[in-house]
């Protein structure tokens, strides 16, 4: 809905006036907040979910990964085509940042083996409710006023517009500035829905289409159908560990692959998941929205060379079966084996030179993404060239965005959590430099 709603205004007056409205309780909006309110800005927070945080709090379940300690100089390299503006917010809030930032929280953080920062009790929940404390009792500042089940709904003249939804009625709320920080549209259940994409682009903001980001993908197969039957029944859900995954040039290109990494991921009843798989997943996404078709190449022994592999398959296996032999000399076996069974051809098994090949280099034909709502995070969003360096639109002044909902993506690895804070942290200073200065 925006101001076209046939429900008129009630009266001349808003329900709600205040300095900044922010809409939308994720990490990018709350941490808007915490910079408004310490700087002794009135701020209403709107929310359409009975709570803030709940992707965050999901997101934290298995160990809330805040950042990464690796090099800012690398870290800002994790943000792609957009990796000079996601800089600038970073330049304020970097991954030692985020870590002082959990400090005053009085969350201590530690780096775990793989170089990802965690807090020292692993959980989000603790974390979130020392953040919602001081917001709403601030040592310093004014307190945060927050409104949860009420839904955007865009705006009617200069007034932002909700519906309250326990009674269905129509609130609207007068405010110096907003920042809109309403996620992209993944996980939609926890209140990333992608709603706010059409009130954007009815008042003239450039959206760019949201897809998945950090996402699992349907396989082709070898016969172009998916999964055999036999395959998906025996082995969906099951862990390939100690894998190499790599993402081969494009035609035309260089020959190096374009990712090349060791890690682990997960089979699924139509494809394959996971963190190794989410580490390559936009360039495979790219890949098959620009050629229709994707494919990856595994390493089943990435410890061993095709030297080494040839050697053990030519070894004489006597009586034994091949799958016994290969077991034996090699250690493949279970799921690994089920997919080269799945993806190579019978004669291949004939012939041990090829069959080191396929282990060596086993080409995944993939179909699809798996849909935006199954994904970790969003793709597209508000085009970022919509807004000026401060992030507020250029065709609404003294509406700011911030967070997932803006047009940029990052892998796993507390990049995604760090730029959206970070997001935050630089639109609410943009609303106090604009805003709030005499």
């Amino acid at each position: 809905m925006t101001h076209s709603d046939p429900r008129s205004l009630s009266s001349q007056r808003p329900d709600v006036q205040t300095e900044v409205a922010i809409v939308g309780g994720g990490p990018a909006g709350l941490m808007a907040a915490d910079v408004l309110s310490r700087a002794g800005v009135a701020v209403h927070l709107f929310d359409a979910m009975p709570s803030v945080g709940r992707k965050f709090l999901l997101a934290g379940r298995g160990g809330l990964n805040l950042t990464h300690s690796e090099p800012s100089e690398v870290f800002k390299t994790r943000f792609g085509s957009h990796q000079a503006e996601v800089s600038s917010w970073l330049s304020q809030l970097d991954a030692q940042g985020v870590r002082d930032w959990a400090q005053t929280l009085g969350i201590d953080t530690f780096v775990g083996t793989s170089g990802r920062i965690f807090p020292t009790e692993m959980k989000a929940a603790p974390l979130l409710r020392a953040w919602l404390h001081r917001l709403r009792h601030p040592e310093v500042g004014v307190p945060v006023q927050f409104h949860m089940r009420h839904r955007w709904l865009g705006w009617q003249g200069e007034w932002l517009t909700f519906e309250r939804q326990h009674d269905a009625q129509l609130v609207t709320v007068q405010a110096r500035a907003t920042l809109l920080a309403l996620g992209g549209a993944s996980w939609p259940r926890l209140g990333s829905d992608g709603t706010w994409v059409p009130l954007l682009q009815a008042q003239g903001v450039d959206v760019v289409p949201l897809k998945p980001a950090n996402c699992g993908f349907d396989v082709l197969g070898r016969q172009g159908q998916g999964w055999t039957a036999h395959f998906r029944d025996k082995y969906a859900g099951q862990p390939l560990k100690s894998v190499a995954l790599s993402v081969p040039a494009r035609d035309g290109q260089p020959l190096a692959p374009r990712f090349d990494r060791k890690g682990e991921f997960v089979v699924t009843g139509t494809g394959i998941e996971g963190s190794l798989v989410y580490a390559a997943s936009a360039l495979l996404r790219d890949d098959l929205m620009a050629q229709g078709q994707a494919r990856m190449v595994l390493d089943l022994l990435p410890d061993k060379t095709l030297e080494q592999v040839k050697k053990e398959l030519a070894w004489p296996r006597g009586s034994r079966s091949l799958s016994s032999h290969i077991k034996s000399r090699l250690g493949l076996d279970g799921v690994k084996m089920g997919l080269l069974h799945e993806l190579c051809h019978a004669e291949d098994f004939n012939q041990p030179e090829t069959l080191a090949m396929r282990i060596k280099a086993l080409s995944v034909p993939l179909k699809n993404p798996r849909p935006v709502a199954e994904a970790i995070s969003t793709a597209g969003g508000v085009a970022l060239q919509a807004m000026g360096p401060d992030l507020m639109l250029s065709a609404r002044p003294h509406v700011y965005c911030a967070g997932e909902m803006l047009d940029w993506e990052a892998p796993t690895g507390g990049y995604l959590l760090t730029a959206c804070l970070a997001s935050g942290l630089w639109a609410a200073r943009g609303i106090l430099s604009n805003s709030f200065t005499n």
